[in-house]
């Protein structure tokens, strides 16, 4: 999903009932474990794109290069 301010989303996943129905409160995600960074929102909303047209298994390998341990990186952005 994207954001332009990562810290605020964090927010809404750690508090999913200050919003009545969303993504967060739906499947019940409250960590991130993955994210990257643009600098526009075209080449932002590409790879958005490009990402959720993998399979699982991809998407899996992608977090697993960024974060081996699966880590929480809750703390870390916050």
């Amino acid at each position: 999903m994207i954001t332009n301010d990562l810290q605020k989303r964090l927010y809404w996943h750690k508090n999913p009932e200050a919003i009545e129905k969303n993504f967060t409160s739906k499947y019940n995600c409250f960590y991130l474990i993955y994210f990257e960074h643009f600098d526009d929102i075209e080449t932002t909303i590409i790879r958005e794109k490009q990402i959720k047209g993998w399979t699982s298994q991809k998407k899996e390998n992608l977090i697993k290069e960024f974060n081996p341990d699966w880590k929480f990186l809750n703390e870390e952005i916050e």
